[in-house]
């Protein structure tokens, strides 16, 4: 079959090119339409209830995601020039298209008692104008005064200053969010510089925004670096410019194909999925590696170009069909997760491994067909004296040092193994930015000065309409607040209650003292003075929509609005269920329901559903695998001897992450499956190398395994050589995540190499009997 499908495809190579090329033309349009994703995490799926919740409250109550935050820290905020500064920077922001409101302490109002219209007035306390230094001080010793935007807009012991910048949502699920948030952040550092003071930066916003454009250079970078490094590889093998140029065209269409399958199945560039064209170049390379290898070794036996494309298209192609399948199943395992995240990456990445496939079968020969023989110099590396006497040793060690071999085994497999019992699973929001990141130490401010800024929301349903305004229920939302803002990490809450303490603290004339919830004489006196009213200037929107915003229309459902620290996932749950078992102290259910949401909850949910399905793939990986590995060997012991050497890498990979204190977490977990379906091809190659030279040295196993070594462990050396630095091309990144995919896959890899050319060697000797 494949003898006659290397002579069709030299019959027909002009139209089968030309095909190629139109297809490419097709797919190179279609990616020139691909977007980067805007959404921070889509890992939930999206009949999850959490994922329902959350989206419910998204469409009642708007966007929880969408206030950047600006923070400075000094003691001279109320002089005049850098008030007057912090002021301006305020109105410039507000002055953006897309940010629906700024606020900070110039804007901050008070709220004061009319008793002639029976309403309270939202007076500003600062005038949106230049001020002298006595307004200032005047103002300042108003604002001080109220406990209202203590721990919300300023902490008093630490002298930190927090504006808030809202963005309009639409803008935030679009590519103008890029614009808008760079020039939030010009405009904040401009004001930095002018005043000589540290500007930080945080908030979903930001962070998103940050990462999306990290994202796109890095993924730039990255194929630039893998292209570049893969063709000085390829140049130092064959000593051949067109062996070069060949396997980068290989490549490229790849990698054009890629970008276009995300655009045609109507996904976007995400963290992960942008990691699919450097791997296409990384994992397409030895493809192009393993044919000309063949091509040289048959052109140097037979003599005839032609008769040397049709046997590399004979030899190699059920060998590379299969590499790919294993490699494409590797990842396409990730497409039977529940996390849609995971599922675009499998799905595309599966995809098209199995066209590199194709691309490789019809590109290299046809070409290949137009181009003159290799000279001398160009098949010189099949004779490598260091390389050979390298597999002369490994050859000595398989034969006469089996028992030694499987003691260094045993000894290995057993560290590791106790070294996964230490491994643990831990992730956090912005878990893969460097310590020393601005963008980390940036969070890290506002978790010391404000508790963070991670949002949580907890939706209390009263099951009746105005069952909010009812005393009870108010003084149960508010103690659920007290207890919220007791835990270490969670910010000071926000909910209908502070607006009635600020209201009833406007009642007694400001007096801070009066700053607590209204008893039930207060409260039908109170009720009268909940009509705000704004001075015609707008002020409306900065208290009375903010009280608002924490109940709906009907008074039913009352909003516990939270920011909170970065915490992990590991102590996220015990917060959640602490909080779980206050809410059911006071809220009775079967007369309350109520919800905790928001992304950090999403977050944690994303993030189990992003590790268990990572665990479930590596198994149905393991799986897949195996049945494509009896398939193509028929032979259960085969098949045995086949994992033994792939599943050693994995456990010492895992066993070293355990001693090392590496955790699990969705960017550590993918390495497996990704690493098995890779290093798989290497047993592949060997296998089916040692089964097809086995007749010919009449079953006799030691010669055949001998043969086998010299036959493939060249090849195997170079295209481990690529892919180990390819892989460690991630190392690079400026993700932690990434840089562990990069050095854990190449360090599996590594290992890989030398289980398939040593411990298999000496397996295939000792256990496997082949039958004539």
């Amino acid at each position: 079959m494949w003898h006659r499908l290397g002579q069709y495809i030299l019959q027909y190579r002009i139209p089968l090119l030309l095909t190629l090329l139109v297809l490419t033309g097709f797919m190179g349009y279609q990616a020139s339409r691909v977007q980067l994703s805007y959404d921070f995490a889509r890992a939930i799926p999206t009949n999850n209830p959490k994922y329902k919740a959350y989206q419910d409250f998204r469409k009642k109550f708007g966007e929880d995601g969408n206030l950047l935050v600006i923070g400075i820290q000094t003691d001279k905020l109320f002089t005049e020039k850098i008030f007057n500064a912090y002021a301006d920077l305020q109105r410039r922001l507000r002055k953006l298209p897309g940010v629906d409101d700024v606020v900070a302490v110039p804007s901050a109002v008070n709220l004061v008692k009319i008793p002639e219209t029976e309403k309270l007035k939202a007076d500003t306390i600062f005038a949106d104008r230049t001020l002298t230094q006595a307004e200032i001080d005047s103002g300042s010793q108003t604002f001080l005064s109220l406990p209202f935007y203590k721990q919300l807009l300023y902490n008093p012991e630490t002298k930190a200053w927090l504006m808030g910048v809202r963005i309009n949502k639409d803008i935030m699920a679009s590519r103008e969010r890029l614009s808008i948030v760079q020039q939030i952040g010009g405009i904040a550092d401009a004001f930095g510089t002018a005043n000589n003071l540290t500007v930080y930066k945080s908030g979903l916003p930001h962070i998103r925004t940050e990462l999306s454009l990290r994202i796109t250079r890095e993924m730039r970078f990255f194929i630039v670096a893998s292209l570049v490094l893969s063709a000085l590889i390829l140049l130092l093998f064959f000593r051949s410019f067109t062996a070069m140029w060949l396997s980068l065209a290989v490549v490229l269409i790849g990698v054009i194909w890629s970008f276009a399958t995300i655009q045609l199945f109507g996904y976007k560039i995400s963290v992960l999925n942008a990691l699919i064209p450097p791997l296409i170049v990384v994992i397409g390379i030895p493809n192009c590696i393993y044919f000309l290898n063949k091509y040289h070794t048959a052109y140097g036996e037979t003599g005839d170009k032609k008769k040397s494309l049709v046997m590399m298209v004979d030899r190699m192609g059920v060998v590379t069909l299969f590499c790919n399948l294993a490699a494409a199943i590797g990842f396409a395992v990730f497409a039977i997760t529940q996390s849609q995240i995971l599922k675009e990456f499998g799905i595309v990445a599966g995809i098209n491994i199995m066209l590199l496939f194709f691309i490789s079968l019809i590109f290299i020969p046809a070409v290949l067909s137009f181009l003159p023989p290799p000279k001398t110099r160009h098949t010189k590396y099949l004779d490598n004296p260091q390389l050979n006497r390298w597999l002369d040793r490994l050859e000595r060690w398989s034969l006469n040092h089996r028992p030694l071999i499987y003691g260094i085994t045993l000894v290995l497999v057993a560290v590791s193994v106790a070294g996964t019992f230490k491994l643990k699973t831990l992730g956090f929001i912005v878990d893969d930015l460097p310590k020393e990141d601005k963008l980390y130490t940036d969070l890290r401010f506002f978790e010391k000065n404000f508790e963070g800024v991670m949002p949580l929301e907890i939706l209390v349903d009263t099951k009746k309409k105005r069952g909010v305004l009812n005393l009870d229920n108010l003084n149960k939302i508010d103690s659920l607040s007290q207890y919220l803002n007791s835990i270490p990490g969670v910010a000071r809450p926000l909910s209908i209650t502070e607006g009635l303490k600020f209201a009833r603290q406007a009642f007694f004339e400001g007096d801070s003292n009066s700053y607590s919830m209204p008893s039930s004489y207060d409260l039908p006196a109170l009720a009268q003075y909940l009509n705000f009213k704004g001075d015609g200037s707008g002020t409306k929107n900065s208290f009375a929509r903010l009280v608002t915003t924490f109940m709906d229309s009907n008074r039913q459902q009352a909003r516990i609005s939270v920011s909170m620290a970065d915490v992990g996932s590991k102590r996220l749950p015990e917060i959640l269920d602490s909080v779980g078992i206050r809410v059911n102290e006071l809220f009775a259910p079967d007369k309350y329901d109520v919800q905790l949401t928001g992304t950090s909850v999403t977050f944690l949910e994303g993030s189990k559903y992003i590790i268990n399905g990572l665990k479930d793939s590596i198994f149905w990986a393991f799986v897949l695998i195996a049945l494509c590995m009896l398939y193509l060997f028929r032979s259960a012991r085969i098949l045995l001897c086949s994992l033994i050497p792939n599943i050693i890498p994995l456990l010492i990979t895992a066993g070293l992450m355990g001693w090392a204190g590496i955790p699990l977490k969705p960017s550590t977990v993918l390495v497996f499956s990704v690493a098995l379906g890779i290093a798989i091809d290497v047993t592949i190659r060997f296998l089916v190398n040692y089964k097809q030279e086995l007749p010919r040295n009449n079953y006799d196993m030691k010669q055949t395994v001998i043969e086998t070594i010299h036959g493939t462990g060249i090849s195997i050396i170079y295209t481990s050589l690529v892919l180990i630095a390819g892989f460690i091309i991630f190392c690079f990144s400026g993700f932690d995540g990434t840089k562990a995919l990069g050095w854990l896959t190449s360090l599996t890899l590594v290992t890989a190499t030398f289980t398939n050319l040593v411990l298999l060697p000496a397996i295939l000797i000792s256990f496997v009997k082949m039958k004539k």
